[in-house]
């Protein structure tokens, strides 16, 4: 840029911390959204993880979420009576249950999150094709080390 090489340590430093305060607001977000609900912290990350990789059997849910078991059929009770999710017989194994999420409450959800998908919409739109997909690439790769983070300390616990 102009002629001047650029030092990547205090960009990556940035880019560290912008990531961090990232998680801390949504954090935030998703506790307001919860209270809103009527739902805790743990129920609303639950239901997320249902959502985007469900149906899961409670003991995938439970180690996805780093939950004893016991603690995640609270969970699912909640879930449930609230009309978030349903607890059905595995096609594949009749002994075996699968939660899956309902959608008849998404718009009342949806609608809690609407200003924070507004303002990502504007912020996205700054952006090019290829700025896009470098951007999303770097997001996927991010989550995935997340995962892989979280998975190694399942197994060392």
């Amino acid at each position: 840029m102009d002629g001047v090489p650029l030092r990547r340590g205090p960009l990556q430093a940035s880019v560290r911390q912008s990531l961090n305060e990232t998680a801390l607001q949504l954090a935030l977000l998703n506790r307001r959204v919860g209270g809103r609900l009527e739902l805790k912290d743990t129920d609303l990350e639950c239901l997320n993880l249902v959502h985007n990789e469900g149906p899961l059997t409670p003991s995938v849910l439970a180690r996805r979420a780093a939950l004893h078991p016991a603690t995640v059929t609270g969970v699912l009770d909640r879930l449930e009576r609230g009309g978030w999710v349903a607890r059905e017989r595995d096609p594949a194994n009749r002994r075996a249950v699968l939660v899956r999420a309902l959608r008849e409450r998404n718009g009342e959800l949806f609608g809690l999150l609407s200003g924070m998908t507004t303002a990502m919409g504007e912020i996205l739109e700054q952006y090019s094709t290829d700025e896009l997909r470098i951007i999303a690439d770097f997001l996927e790769r991010t989550a995935a080390a997340g995962r892989r983070a979280t998975d190694e300390l399942a197994t060392e616990g």
